[in-house]
């Protein structure tokens, strides 16, 4: 009766007025993929015979896409993995004159998917041995890598020297430093447990045990960086080796303590934040909220929608009318004040269908951080899916659902199949609320969405919005929106060896509002975005102020702040 009632109160909800909608908007974008040099599409793997009743569901992930500097000329390239046996990688190079040229093969960093080292899951970018150079740890189901950027576009594999050899399960992974010595750290999240390889399976007990609260997940792992070039696991003596099967881990000061902390988002149970304790543990954060809703967490996308400096997550879930309705979190850290991480959702955010990767961003530019949402899980049949099935398995106990063999036979049906992307615009209020104008700004794709990252890929000072979609192709949303508003960026350098400054936040005032971001690596569902920070401001042609807050913990002021364009900042000595 109460999930009745608060779907009926919901209509109401999504029926009244906002004020920013999509005929005064001005956004739209434009697909643009083939025609500037993409052209790349996702295959899944395969897993063992044992499991294959269900392998659609099994292999439904996967597609990942990337933003980084590859080569260091100050221009956003992209890197996007595939998951099939034999299936090659994709590096595509930002020529700066709105086309990419693709050079995986070259680099070293297309043919990593096969039988003895596992499937792709995704890649996240850094400096991780500080030389000035990006490079790149690709996380898999099996033996994740870690490559060395040698410059020249060339990488070497350097996974065993560094310390991360192991077979693992991996579907999410962060560098962030969390312990501020300079040197850059790495967490890594598993999903099925480390001891099943899924092509060579010795059991179909590879399932999670509960749809709500499971922990025979895969093992997360923390490895500190050391220097030279090497990582230790530290996993146990810090804390943080969670079973949840986590499918995103995002680094940011949600207690704003000047420690990055650990958000995951977890499948078949709640979210966790982990809060960091001046670098010495972690601890799971108990009573603020999270605990008592066990949902399936896809994403977790870092923003700040309320525009009062407080860092806010949004956490996509599973919604299905007549079947299963959890609804996707939108939460505001109150932790400062001793509150808790407020679930503020309350409109068109809370219902994307079976939803996936997430981003906030600024996509009109009027002040206000925007939401992109890719959906859908498995688009097969139109005529039958898999809700009935899925329902029964969900009323069984325990045993029976971690065990495969027991599932209903997936066929060829859909499960959730083809979902649009959503794009809501930030309305402004004091309680967040979206419109949803995905159609009439010109995203209008089905296909079934994994990633979404953005970046400004043309130089335009405009967001544009990359989508992975799983067994799809790489999509490149243009954005062509209005020049009316205007626009601010940040390069941020930081000093020592984090000299990508991971972690640090800037802060910008502007008429009586203010925005807070973090520069992070991953962020979302198998995504990064582009490391520089943008905002929109609107109307206000400045000049601006802003607070940039270092790793280092050093806080510098800064006053007459230009509108539209990039500014370079440098950590003073």
């Amino acid at each position: 009766m109460l999930l009745y009632a608060w779907l009926a109160g919901r209509a109401e909800v999504e029926n009244a007025p906002v004020e920013v909608g999509p005929h005064d908007s001005g956004l739209h974008f434009r697909e643009v993929a083939q025609e500037v040099g993409i052209d790349f599409v996702h295959e899944p793997t395969t897993v063992d015979g044992l499991v294959s009743a269900i392998a659609s569901q099994i292999t439904a992930v996967g597609a990942a896409v990337s933003v980084a500097d590859v080569n260091g000329d100050g221009l956003p390239d992209l890197y996007a993995v595939t998951s099939a046996t034999g299936g090659k990688n994709a590096l595509y190079i930002n020529r700066g004159d709105g086309t990419f040229d693709e050079v995986a093969e070259s680099a070293g960093l297309d043919d990593l998917n096969n039988e003895e080292d596992g499937c792709c899951m995704g890649s996240v970018w850094a400096d991780y041995d500080s030389d000035g150079l990006l490079d790149v740890f690709i996380y898999k189901w099996g033996q994740s890598q870690l490559f060395r950027n040698e410059g020249g576009l060339v990488f070497r594999d350097v996974t065993e020297s560094a310390g991360l050899t192991g077979w693992m399960n991996a579907s999410a992974a962060t560098w962030f430093d969390y312990d501020r010595d300079g040197v850059l750290d790495l967490y890594v999240a598993g999903y099925f447990s480390e001891e099943h390889d899924l092509w060579n399976l010795e059991t179909t007990k590879i399932m999670h045990d509960s749809f709500e609260f499971s922990r025979n997940g895969g093992m997360n792992r923390l490895y500190r960086g050391i220097g030279g070039g090497e990582l230790e696991d530290v996993t146990e003596s810090m804390g943080v080796g969670t079973r949840r099967w986590t499918y995103a881990a995002v680094a940011a000061d949600f207690d704003r303590d000047g420690w990055p902390d650990l958000y995951l988002g977890n499948d078949y149970g709640p979210e966790e934040l982990y809060l960091n304790r001046e670098g010495q543990r972690f601890e799971l954060a108990e009573d603020i909220g999270l605990e008592s809703e066990s949902k399936s967490g896809m994403c977790v996308a870092l923003g700040d929608v309320w525009g009062k400096g407080s860092p806010c997550v949004y956490v996509t879930n599973i919604s299905k009318r007549g079947y299963l309705f959890q609804g996707n979190n939108l939460r505001v850290s109150l932790l400062e004040s001793g509150g808790p991480m407020m679930q503020i959702a309350d409109g068109v955010e809370t219902d994307c269908g079976w939803a996936w990767g997430a981003q906030f961003a600024d996509l009109d530019r009027n002040g206000l951080q925007d939401l992109v949402v890719v959906n859908g899980f498995v688009s097969a049949s139109k005529e039958r899916d898999y809700w009935y099935q899925m329902s029964k398995i969900g009323l069984a106990n325990g045993s029976v659902i971690a065990d495969a063999a027991q599932w209903p036979e997936f066929g060829d049906r859909s499960l959730s199949g083809y979902e649009r992307t959503r794009v809501m615009l930030n309305s402004g209020r004091s309680m967040p609320f979206f419109s949803e104008v995905g159609a009439e700004v010109g995203v209008t794709d089905v296909y079934d969405g994994r990633a979404v990252a953005v970046a400004d890929l043309f130089g335009t000072g405009r967001l544009d919005i990359i989508v992975a979609n799983q067994n799809g192709p790489l999509l490149v949303y243009k954005n062509e929106g209005q020049d009316d508003f205007h626009w601010i960026s940040f390069d941020l350098v930081g000093q020592g060896k984090n000299w990508e400054a991971i972690g640090a936040e800037v802060e910008l005032y502007y008429g009586e509002r203010r925005q807070l971001q973090v520069v992070t690596t991953a962020v979302g569902f198998a995504s990064q975005n582009q490391r520089r920070l943008y905002f929109g401001v609107g109307e206000d042609a400045g000049p601006l102020r802003a607070t940039v807050r270092w790793p280092s913990g050093q806080t510098q002021e800064l006053d007459g702040l230009t509108v539209d364009r990039v500014h370079e900042l440098e950590e003073p000595e």
